[in-house]
């Protein structure tokens, strides 16, 4: 009698007091509870679309709209995704300090370049590229709708002279593959300067869209493509110096892999 007494009570005052104060003598809301609070049966929410007590689903928690607006059932979801956008889902780098060296008889025997430097090309076709061994590793792709961007960054040096009054010069290239299929080219000009030893540092970004899901292998490779008056013993060398002016730690070279997907695999949010 005693319990149902003081239950009473309670529902008495919260109908008569616009602010109950359980535990405090200040209360901040309808009902303020100052205290543990131990619900032994069910937690239900006014569904204010129609009007009924809702009591969520399994495994469903209270989230906070705001000041003002009642909390709602959501599905527990980390991180939280919305459909239709972009995330970054996979993100990884890799270095290498063993780099490859050309000397000066190693130059591909690729005559057409603008036909055979094409997005597609499997590196076999590519008479002359080596890859860089640190630089060859797995990526994951798990959604159909994608976009994968490749940053690689190194340095080249040949043990050239000082320049002469016609330039000393070699052309190479490098190339980002998936899969041993060309995604992304660049070729550029190493020249000769007042220093002996000339080194540069060369960075390329790439990008492809819809990997197919699964475990791809990234990898880069370089070819020496002719060279301008240079002598026999020149060597051409990527991520890895040809000359004691500088070493392996600022000749190494580093590939950045972010692959951004709208996530196609999570449960929707139920209200």
């Amino acid at each position: 009698m005693k319990n149902k007494l003081s239950i009473l009570f309670v529902i008495a005052g919260l109908s008569l007091s616009a602010q109950v104060g359980i535990n405090t003598g200040t209360p901040k809301a309808s009902l303020d509870v100052n205290g543990d609070v131990n619900f032994r049966n069910k937690i239900a929410v006014l569904n204010v679309t129609d009007n009924t007590l809702f009591q969520g689903n399994n495994d469903q928690i209270l989230v906070s709209q705001g000041e003002g607006y009642p909390p709602i059932w959501k599905s527990l979801r980390i991180p939280e995704y919305e459909p239709n956008k972009f995330y970054l889902i996979f993100n990884n780098s890799f270095s290498d300090r063993t780099g490859v060296k050309f000397t000066n008889s190693e130059h591909s025997t690729i005559t057409a370049k603008n036909t055979a430097f094409t997005r597609g090309t499997d590196i076999s076709a590519l008479p002359g590229f080596k890859k860089i061994a640190g630089l060859s590793q797995p990526i994951s792709v798990f959604s159909d709708n994608s976009k994968t961007y490749f940053q690689f960054e190194t340095v080249v040096q040949a043990n050239l002279p000082s320049n002469g009054t016609t330039d000393i010069s070699i052309d190479y290239a490098c190339g980002i593959f998936v899969d041993n299929k060309l995604v992304n080219m660049r070729q550029r000009n190493l020249k000769a300067s007042s220093a002996s030893s000339t080194f540069i540092t060369h960075n390329q970004i790439g990008v492809v869209s819809n990997l197919t899901k699964g475990q791809h292998n990234v990898s880069v490779a370089c070819s020496r493509l002719a060279s301008y008056r240079t002598e026999s013993n020149v060597v051409l060398a990527v991520g890895i110096n040809a000359d004691t002016n500088i070493n392996s730690f600022i000749s190494q070279s580093s590939l950045k892999v972010d692959v951004y997907e709208i996530p196609q695999v999570f449960n929707p949010i139920t209200n």
